[in-house]
């Protein structure tokens, strides 16, 4: 098992998300940065659905108390294993005792920590992904007790990757959304050419954007949301929702990020800046 020695910021236990229960108001949730959450688990040669730890920003300092293997992946955290460097996407013995730990953010916001066949939190609806309103706790706190299976030997075929550093990209692909086609085209001329800056309002529920579009006078009924996808308000604010977004929507929903475009935007802050680029045209 783990020991969270210090928690940090916003730790949370996360899987790719829960499904099939949409229809009853319950979000998707899962790691906000999927790809960096395979990419992880399959250095590991674990499920992909494996759960893991997403770290934001200021991350936890953890004691392990048995034996196994460990990736870390998505954001540049400084991160230290007995006090020396480790580096993102590459598989690393853990000895009991052990005690890893976060410094600095250095690029990105979210990063994950994969552990050989998963985290062994409970299942709550199908996932160990952790959302208040179904699971009895929201975030890691000091003194967390973090179960896995111990694993003394592991020989990993493929024991690190080079992955492209997304944590730049500023482009994110979007497809046309449902009411993409109620305004006209010169409006989004101007909302695709323009760089856009993530707001203070961002967070696993939803990004709100600085930049407003025009104004509209669209109404619609109440419709299916998905993480990724981007509603314009009456009063032109773009919001973005995320995985723990909510189900439905009354805002027309004129754009929908694709699944790398989620994991791009997931690793956005405060202040950064990111274009649209549809890539159904």
């Amino acid at each position: 098992m783990i020991r969270v020695v210090k928690a940090g910021l916003f730790t949370t236990v996360q899987d790719l998300g829960r499904f099939h229960f949409r229809n009853k108001g319950v979000p998707v949730s899962g790691a906000m940065d999927a790809m960096a959450v395979r990419k992880a688990n399959s250095l590991l040669e674990n499920d992909l659905n494996a759960a893991v730890l997403e770290i934001t920003m200021t991350g936890p300092t953890l004691q392990f108390e048995e034996p196994s293997y460990i990736v870390i992946s998505g954001a540049s955290l400084s991160v230290t294993l007995n006090n020396a460097p480790i580096k993102n996407y590459k598989v690393y013995k853990i000895h009991s005792g052990d005690v890893l730990s976060y410094g600095r953010l250095e690029k990105g916001f979210r990063g994950y920590l994969a552990v050989k066949g998963g985290l062994q939190m409970p299942l709550f609806l199908g996932s160990r992904s952790y959302y208040r309103p179904v699971t009895p706790k929201n975030t890691v706190v000091d003194g967390d007790v973090l179960p896995f299976e111990p694993t003394a030997e592991f020989h990993p075929k493929i024991s690190e990757i080079k992955v492209d550093s997304y944590l730049d990209e500023t482009k994110l692909g979007v497809y046309k959304g449902p009411e993409f086609h109620r305004f006209p085209k010169s409006e989004y001329d101007t909302l695709f050419k323009k760089v856009l800056q993530v707001s203070k309002e961002n967070n696993r529920m939803a990004y709100q954007i600085v930049e407003n579009g025009p104004g509209h006078q669209e109404s619609m009924l109440t419709a299916a949301t998905l993480p990724g996808t981007v509603q314009w308000t009456p009063s032109g604010k773009l919001i973005i929702l995320m995985r723990d977004g909510q189900t439905t929507g009354g805002y027309p929903r004129i754009l929908q990020l694709s699944d790398a475009a989620i994991s791009i935007l997931a690793q956005k802050k405060t202040g950064d800046h990111i274009q649209f680029n549809t890539v159904d045209q």
